[in-house]
């Protein structure tokens, strides 16, 4: 079953000049692409005006490629053009990164806006996440990304940048208060739905985000003070709760990993 879910406010136009540039990769590079989502401040639930479109996608190549003894790049990049953003990886590099414990992939998989895919192939590898996937490592890489853009926030600086702070903040928050889980949602306004959260601190999220979908410049300024608070206390403990823990046992994980490689790339 083909998966597609792109919202209204999205241009029609650029959605089109995406779509076109997957079938060109698909048809350009031999490869068949299992997913390919938003991966941008659209997909976080906090677009401005003019927002990029970040498409990121998992493709498959030809059971050739991988029985050959000679490498080829496991990516493929596109050049940027005007608002669009267009790369992917590689199904074996997927795995790699999976196993690391890449908080990247896995938001892909949990992404409300998709150009394409296959039902079956997102929900083998979403199965696949929740019994790989570290909570640990996923929460540990949510803390450093949040903590380095609120050092270089600093007292005041672009609003916009409050956003790069705040949503990796929410996800530790959504992982403390559900701690049997290691995969949070990506999407900002889900992540305020399934928390428990003080009605000033929800207030003053939803306002930040109503400006910023409505303006390409909100200034600069300090951070309003329930999410500056909110923001602080939880990366304080994150700290405390994810402290660097010694490199787990990859073996199950690793097993797991080359099993479902191995049936995709047949499939395909």
């Amino acid at each position: 079953m083909d998966l597609r879910a792109i919202p209204d406010s999205m241009a029609p136009a650029e959605v089109r000049k995406i779509d076109a540039e997957l079938g060109r990769i698909e048809h350009g590079h031999g490869v068949s692409i299992g997913l390919a989502i938003e991966s941008g401040s659209r997909a976080w639930g906090f677009p401005s005006p003019d927002s990029d479109y970040d498409c990121r996608f998992i493709y498959i190549a030809g059971l050739h490629t991988y029985l050959s003894p000679w490498r080829t790049r496991d990516v493929i990049e596109t050049p940027l053009v005007g608002l669009l953003d267009v790369n992917g990886w590689d199904l074996a590099k997927t795995m790699r990164l999976l196993v690391k414990g890449n908080a990247v992939l896995i938001e892909w998989l949990m992404s409300p806006i998709v150009y394409r895919g296959d039902a079956r192939f997102r929900d083998e590898l979403r199965t696949l996440a929740d019994e790989v996937a570290d909570r640990h490592r996923v929460a540990r890489h949510y803390l450093h990304l949040g903590a380095r853009q609120w050092t270089l926030f600093g007292s005041g600086g672009s609003l916009k940048k409050v956003f790069y702070s705040l949503r990796p903040a929410m996800a530790l928050r959504w992982l403390h208060e559900h701690p049997g889980a290691a995969i949070a949602p990506m999407h900002l306004p889900t992540l305020l739905e399934q928390c428990e959260l003080p009605a000033d601190l929800v207030a003053a999220v939803r306002e930040l985000t109503e400006l910023n979908s409505r303006t390409r410049e909100m200034g600069r300024g300090t951070a309003p003070a329930p999410i500056a608070e909110f923001i602080m206390a939880e990366f304080d403990r994150a700290t405390d709760a994810f402290p660097k823990m010694p490199d787990r046992d990859l073996v199950r994980a690793k097993a797991l990993t080359a099993d479902f490689f191995r049936k995709q790339v047949t499939r395909n």
